[in-house]
């Protein structure tokens, strides 16, 4: 049996999701005997897809068996999709839904599939933690990613449909990094209203941009100022056992929700499919958790 060939694509380095990402595909292609090449686009989807056309373009007895990534732009590259399926290769969307599997699946034998963390589930997990902890009310600073990431929209309307309407959200943007909310909070911070703004709680839609905040709050203050700003709650996302959740044992972070990486997973899958003959879900889940509890954390 030949020996398959998997090229999985992430976005960035500099966050620790994506790294447990590439974590769980080395995993998983080490367990089937699958060989693995990892690339990163750091944050740029026309670098993305030009890796991606490049792997695609090379000779086939060097061509990925299967490509699985985690998209960086606004789309999920359908045009690149279609080139793969064209020449044989299976796809797999990471983290993100594409409205163009359906059609693509009626035009090939390979795997084509998404499989997703459940973005608004997250986002709803994420509201009733600050509801949790702030039982009567008051403002959050809430930092976002990108504007054009689905993850990020449904995050954020997943949060509005479980945050009480006593909570007021102050909105910032960030790009998943550490640095991003560093940067975002650095500049939120030199406005004229920011020292006079209430804030209550920080939340973000991952773990490092909350700690990229903490640390812009402690480098941007002084005295009692900075002890009420470290004082807050801090929550994120991702909740990865050597990152969130430590930092919630550590106090570092007040919450996290838990993120299962899915790329080692879908490696799973299409190894599965492919060694079988059989069909993949088109479409596939993991579940969220609170980190604590919402429980506990209410208590």
């Amino acid at each position: 049996m030949k020996k398959l060939r998997f090229l999985v694509s992430l976005t960035t380095k500099e966050n620790d999701y994506q790294l447990e990402q590439a974590a769980s595909a080395q995993e998983a292609s080490r367990r089937l005997g699958v060989d693995l090449e990892i690339l990163y686009a750091d944050n740029d989807a026309i670098t993305q897809s030009t890796q991606i056309l490049k792997a695609l373009q090379t000779d086939p007895q060097l061509r990925p068996d299967a490509i699985a990534f985690e998209p960086v732009g606004a789309t999920s590259l359908p045009q690149v999709a279609r080139t793969a399926a064209g020449a044989g290769v299976a796809w797999a969307v990471l983290n993100r839904e594409a409205d163009y599997l359906s059609e693509l699946r009626k035009t090939t034998r390979v795997p084509i599939l998404s499989i997703s963390s459940d973005h608004k589930e997250i986002g709803k997990i994420q509201g009733q933690q600050f509801a949790a902890l702030l039982p009567r009310g008051g403002s959050i600073l809430y930092i976002q990613g990108p504007s054009e990431n689905s993850a990020a929209k449904d995050r954020t309307t997943g949060m509005h449909t479980t945050l009480p309407a006593n909570i007021h959200v102050t909105a910032l943007r960030g790009q998943w990094t550490e640095e991003s909310a560093y940067k975002s909070i650095s500049s939120w911070m030199r406005l004229n209203l920011a020292n006079k703004s209430g804030i209550d709680l920080v939340g973000a839609q991952n773990d490092t941009m909350a700690i990229g905040a903490r640390k812009a709050f402690e480098d941007a203050s002084q005295g009692e100022e900075r002890e009420n700003w470290l004082r807050l709650p801090y929550t994120g996302v991702d909740g990865l056992p050597k990152t969130g959740q430590t930092w919630v044992r550590t106090g570092s972070l007040k919450a996290t929700v838990i993120v299962p990486a899915n790329a080692g997973q879908a490696i799973s899958m299409i190894a599965e499919a492919i060694n079988s003959g059989s069909r993949v879900p088109e479409r596939s889940y993991t579940v969220p958790t609170s980190f604590p509890a919402l429980e506990k954390l209410a208590r």
